[in-house]
C-alpha cells in the first residue's frame, strides 16, 4: 500500500521553521556560506552507484519490486530489489534530463554545490514529472541545512511517489534535528514500512519510541 504523507505539511513545517530562525538562537537552520562544503555526517538512503537494467513499465514494475521488498527473506535479497527500484526511479524519458543529473551528480561528489543545485533547478524545470530530480535537490538542500527547501521538495517527491523510502527517510532526520521526535519517528515508521530494510532506521524507530511513547511497563 502506497504511505501518503499530508499536502499541508509542507506550509506548517515552513512556517515552523521561519519562525525558529527568526527567533535567533537556533543556527543549524542558517543556510551555510555558498564556499562551504555540504555536510557529510548524515547519509541519506541513494541509489547504488551501478544500477541494473529494468523494464520500461514504470507502474506495473515499480508495485511489483515494492511487493517483493517488502517480503524480502533477508538483506541481500532485498538490496537487489532495492536497486532495481532505484533504476526505476531513475529512468527519464529525456535523454537531456538524464546528462543534466549525471553532471549533478558529478558535481556534488566534487562539491560543487552550486553548480549541482543550478543543475538540478534546470532538471526540475525540464521534467517536473521526474521524481528523483526532485528527490535529489531535496539531498542537496539537506546537506546545505536548508530545511525548508528540502521539505518542500520531499513533498514534491511524496506527492508523485508516496513510497520514496529515501524522501520519508530524509524528512525524518530534518525532524529530528529540528528537535519534533515525534514527526520524525512517525516518517521513518513510514519508511520502514515500504522497506525494512533500511539501515539504521530500526535503531531510530526504537529509540525514538521509547523517548516519544515511554518504556512499555
Amino acid at each position: 500500500m502506497a504511505t501518503r504523507f499530508p499536502r499541508a505539511l509542507s506550509g506548517r513545517l515552513a512556517i515552523l521553521l521561519t519562525a525558529m530562525m527568526a527567533a535567533g538562537p537556533i543556527q543549524a537552520f542558517a543556510q551555510e556560506p555558498k564556499a562551504t562544503p555540504p555536510r557529510q555526517q548524515k547519509k541519506l538512503p541513494e541509489a547504488p552507484s551501478k544500477l541494473p537494467k529494468v523494464g520500461a513499465d514504470r507502474t506495473r514494475g515499480l508495485d511489483f519490486l515494492f511487493g517483493a521488498l517488502k517480503a524480502a527473506p533477508d538483506e541481500a535479497s532485498a538490496k537487489h530489489v532495492e536497486a532495481r527500484i532505484w533504476a526505476l526511479w531513475m529512468q527519464t524519458p529525456s535523454d537531456t534530463a538524464a546528462l543534466l543529473m549525471t553532471r549533478a551528480k558529478a558535481a556534488m561528489d566534487a562539491q560543487n554545490v552550486d553548480v549541482a543545485l543550478k543543475l538540478l533547478d534546470s532538471v526540475v524545470k525540464l521534467r517536473p514529472d521526474y521524481v528523483e530530480a526532485w528527490n535529489r535537490r531535496a539531498t542537496l538542500f539537506y546537506l546545505k541545512n536548508d530545511y525548508v527547501h528540502s521539505i518542500e521538495d520531499i513533498q514534491q517527491v511524496l506527492s508523485r511517489e508516496p513510497r520514496h523510502f529515501g524522501a520519508l527517510a530524509g524528512l525524518g532526520m530534518i525532524m529530528q534535528d529540528i528537535g519534533d521526535d515525534k514527526r520524525a519517528l512517525d516518517a521513518f515508521r513510514k519508511a520502514l514500512a515500504v522497506n525494512p530494510f533500511l539501515e539504521k532506521l530500526p535503531e531510530l524507530v526504537k529509540t525514538l519510541s521509547e523517548k516519544v511513547e515511554g518504556r512499555d511497563i
